[in-house]
């Protein structure tokens, strides 16, 4: 497949993007849906919103959501099995996404189309239609705002599809908590949850930890170090985690614990894998993604990822995270 690349503009440009998708949507019989490795609610709540989204309103059309499935995610969505064949003359839509090396599946180059949905900073602009927004909260919102676009022109909108896009926007948005909740979020998030699911049964999925996990959570509250920057650090060794019986993946659901702390500006966690150590970034201010470029990574401006390769590497990490706090 070779791309022409369409950059997104604003305004009228936007409109066009959104009746370009929907028109591709219109034209294939078949449609593949993907989102990133290592998913979280808003790559399952955009690729699966959108899947019940099309089934909904194109019921003679063949609409596919793939990808490996992550345990801990069940609750939102079971994801589909295809053969390589399903791909020939497909329309493929990537959601979530930053970079064509994160996609889960990398079939998605077999299609007949490739569409790109994503929020994060377009730094590898692949596909024949992207639609970047980086002002949304989640690609969650961004497939509502094109359900919006398309309801008059055929789009249904099901209760599945607004508990999954409901998911992904409180997913993202650290239950409105982050700074990229903006009015359009709340707007969007109020018209969903008029939809028939129960949003208390959805957070307990969400939000419920097991007794273990809360207490490496406890481990890492005791144990955090902060320096006088405002740079805080939380270093999660394999050893650690089998202390507690936990999987790197659960260890990465508590970067977040360390946000009411007073003075703290930026934060990292290191959390070690097989034959790599994932550094989770987040911020209260200072723009990180920078940090998280320099160490095979990127991301928002105040929640980012990185890789690294040895404990060694921590410190240089810390050096660059220090730097932009000090600014």
């Amino acid at each position: 497949m070779e791309w022409g690349i369409r950059h997104v503009c604003l305004g009228k440009g936007v409109i066009i993007m959104k009746q370009e998708i929907l028109s591709a949507i219109e034209k294939y019989e078949t449609i593949i849906i993907h989102r990133h490795v290592r998913p979280d609610p808003d790559a399952y709540g955009s690729q699966c919103g959108l899947a019940e989204i099309l089934r909904a309103s194109y019921p003679e059309k063949k609409v596919f959501a793939v990808g490996k499935e992550d345990p801990s995610l069940q609750y939102l969505y079971h994801l589909d099995k295809v053969e390589d064949s399903t791909f020939n003359g497909a329309l493929v839509i990537v959601c979530d996404t930053a970079n064509a090396e994160r996609i889960c599946d990398q079939r998605y180059h077999l299609g007949d189309m490739l569409i790109k949905i994503d929020h994060h900073p377009n730094e590898d602009p692949y596909g024949d239609l992207l639609w970047v927004d980086t002002s949304a909260s989640s690609v969650s919102e961004m497939i509502y705002e094109l359900y919006l676009f398309g309801k008059e022109k055929g789009l249904n909108l099901n209760h599945e599809a607004a508990r999954l896009l409901f998911a992904g926007i409180v997913g993202d948005t650290g239950r409105f908590l982050y700074p990229s909740s903006t009015e359009k979020t709340f707007k969007y998030a109020g018209e969903l949850i008029l939809y028939n699911f129960s949003r208390t049964e959805l957070y307990d999925k969400m939000y419920e930890l097991k007794s273990n996990i809360v207490k490496l959570n406890g481990y890492i509250l005791q144990n955090f170090e902060m320096n006088g920057n405002g740079v805080a650090s939380m270093k999660i060794s394999k050893v650690l985690l089998d202390q507690y019986n936990a999987i790197p993946s659960e260890a990465s659901l508590l970067v977040s614990s360390l946000g009411d702390v007073e003075g703290l500006k930026a934060w990292a966690f290191f959390i070690e894998e097989d034959d790599q150590i994932r550094v989770r970034l987040r911020s209260k201010g200072p723009v990180i993604n920078g940090v998280a470029k320099m160490f095979n990574g990127g991301g928002h401006p105040l929640a980012a990822g990185a890789t690294i390769y040895s404990w060694d590497e921590v410190e240089k990490v810390l050096s660059e995270l220090d730097k932009v706090c000090a600014k």
